[in-house]
């Protein structure tokens, strides 16, 4: 009889408290008296996903920023988004183990394949945003399909997360041309994200050689280019965070590097 009850209040549960009627009907299906099935609990609602940042505009900063305050003990480590999801989220779980907060710049066609990872990402406390639709050279592209690379990919972020993101960064080049500068300012990005750093870690020199490339070149305020699906930098990772740690360094997105 217990067994029977149970499927009973299951029942319930489907059915939810604004189909009571419907609920007391199955329960004599079952077996189960009208008094128990509405006396059942009623569903507890999920939890609503967390917000996604929007852009935000940093007053006094140029258009394109390649660094943060160099008067404060914080890096920004910025991540490619593409590549192989299990190393992404490889990285992301070493980060959060160390308590770093990254900054990653998704294509807009590896998150059509891998649509969890936005919200991966956000709910892990990091900056999510745009690296452009494809990843091709957007500096040698027409005005037309740099602004379809750019908007595509903000389509996509907004779509899963309600956002176009917290940042644009351009694809294959390091810094943004005028032309992309002002057409990422028209898809609603005020600033362009480049970098002071580069960890060469898409050359694959082995993870001692990307900890020792970014330790010798890191300092206050840096914005540090690195790469998801790429081993060496999930290797590199640990040892990276301890070296900051060592020195005082705290890794944080790249919106709270710029915030005072």
């Amino acid at each position: 009889m217990g067994r029977v009850t149970l499927t009973c209040r299951r029942s319930v549960l489907r059915a939810g408290a604004g189909a009571a009627g419907a609920a007391v009907v199955g329960a004599f299906a079952t077996g189960c008296d009208a008094d128990s099935a509405a006396h059942a609990p009623a569903p507890v609602p999920s939890a609503a996903p967390r917000p996604a940042p929007a852009p935000h505009r940093f007053p006094g900063l140029p258009g394109q920023i390649t660094h943060g305050p160099r008067d404060r003990r914080r890096v920004a480590l910025t991540f490619h988004g593409q590549g192989d999801p299990a190393t992404a989220k490889a990285v992301l779980a070493e980060a959060e183990r160390a308590g770093a907060r990254l900054t990653v710049l998704a294509v807009g066609s590896w998150l059509d394949a891998h649509p969890r990872l936005a919200r991966r990402i956000i709910d892990g406390g990091h900056d999510l945003g745009n690296h452009t639709q494809r990843h091709l050279t957007i500096s040698a592209m027409g005005e037309e399909e740099a602004y379809a690379e750019i908007s595509g990919c903000a389509d996509r972020l907004r779509r899963l997360t309600g956002s176009i993101g917290t940042w644009f960064r351009p694809s294959r080049t390091r810094y943004a041309t005028p032309l992309v500068q002002r057409l990422a300012h028209r898809a609603g990005y005020p600033h362009v994200l480049s970098y002071d750093v580069d960890s060469l870690d898409f050359t694959s020199p082995g993870a001692p050689a990307v900890t020792r490339k970014i330790s010798g070149e890191i300092r206050n305020g840096s914005v540090v280019s690195m790469h998801f699906g790429y081993a060496d930098t999930v290797a590199a990772l640990p040892a990276l965070l301890d070296e900051l740690d060592r020195r005082g360094l705290r890794a944080v997105t790249t919106t709270e590097l710029l915030t005072r």
